[in-house]
């Protein structure tokens, strides 16, 4: 996309009158940008959705839909409800100003049209399009494509919302001895590689990655965005995670490196999720009971030598999809009564080595 402050941009012109809408495209290409044109605002809102648009210049007076209405529907579409629009109108009246600005009009010019102010406020338009998309490009990098729709159609808040789902934590085993056996440079480049694999394998299957803890992380499936099966979703995540780590230590032995192994804790039920922190900082995560044996049973997978483990809820919910091995009760530190936990097995290297055979 063109430098929207210094350069041109792809204008949109829905006017009724042919004459205006020549006009106006021809003064606007002069200034050096791409124009195109519609008769109407619903041949307006079909192109908008196409997509490639920086501003649109709307009529309010047209046929088929007029420009109080595009206005309505662009204030409802989240794709399109942040892109500029500059009103230029032959209506009268402070009324009908202020009801384009409260329906997100970012000006409002009276025809006939001052060319020069209408300049200015094309290249103000665009550069508070630059800077919004700059801001949006922020959230896309340092949050998930999840969390950053949440924030867009919810806002922030401080706060949390009590909802159904499965969490995840997954850590390297031995990284202390790891780190300590390699340059600072190979840890850095494996930890990428581990990252890197994790995400696509959770992502992949509708999970989200909202923490990453030294050589672990957490993970959510079923919020911020609901996930229908959200326990069989981790799960098989943790399968590929599993495969995908397997694939990785061919390629270290190979290089003459160590493997690495992974232990990985899955549990589900009910827990707050939402954002915690300052106005300042925040971060998008869960809290509860569950978010807890999550964490426990990845801890307690060095003890089952195990590479997966499920709770009860999750296992109840995977039913005869994906086997499970039934582990028995086990005691979790601030957890009142014994645990039934279960083993998902998983063939090759790392499920092995995770055995300890």
């Amino acid at each position: 996309m063109a430098d929207l402050r210094h350069g041109p941009a792809r204008l949109l012109v829905a006017d009724d009158n042919k004459v205006n809408r020549l006009l106006l495209t021809r003064s606007l290409e002069l200034q050096g940008h791409t124009v195109a044109s519609a008769p109407n605002g619903r041949v307006a809102l079909e192109m908008l959705r196409d997509g490639g648009f920086d501003l649109l210049l709307l009529d309010m007076e047209m046929p088929e839909m007029n420009g109080f209405e595009v206005l309505e529907q662009l204030a409802d579409d989240r794709a399109l409800r942040d892109l500029p629009v500059i009103v230029t109108s032959s209506l009268e009246g402070l009324g009908n100003v202020v009801r384009c600005i409260e329906l997100g009009a970012e000006d409002y010019l009276a025809k006939p049209v001052n060319a020069v102010l209408l300049k200015a406020r094309i290249g103000a338009s665009l550069e508070k399009k630059r800077l919004r998309d700059q801001l949006k490009e922020l959230v896309r990098r340092f949050a998930t494509s999840e969390v950053a729709q949440d924030l867009q159609q919810s806002g922030f808040a401080l706060a949390g919302r009590r909802v159904r789902g499965s969490v995840m934590f997954c850590d390297i085993r031995d990284f202390t001895a790891l780190v300590e056996s390699q340059p600072p440079e190979e840890t850095i480049e494996l930890l990428n590689t581990f990252y890197t694999l994790m995400f696509d394998a959770i992502s992949g299957n509708g999970g989200v990655v909202n923490q990453m803890i030294g050589d672990g992380l957490m993970a959510i499936f079923g919020a911020p965005l609901p996930l229908a099966d959200h326990a069989g979703a981790a799960v098989r995540a943790a399968l590929e995670m599993v495969e995908l780590i397997d694939l990785l230590g061919n390629e270290r032995r190979e290089a003459g490196r160590a493997p690495i192994r992974v232990g990985i804790g899955v549990a589900t039920g009910e827990m707050v999720a939402g954002y915690t922190g300052t106005q300042q900082r925040a971060t998008y995560t869960c809290i509860g009971d569950t978010v807890n044996l999550a964490a426990r049973l990845e801890q307690h997978t060095k003890v089952a030598l195990r590479a997966i483990l499920v709770d009860a809820e999750t296992c109840a919910e995977l039913g005869d999809r994906i086997a499970t091995e039934r582990l028995g009760p086990v005691a979790f530190r601030g957890k009142a009564l014994p645990v039934e936990v279960f083993a998902v097995p998983c063939g090759g290297a790392a499920g092995a080595e995770a055995r300890g055979t």
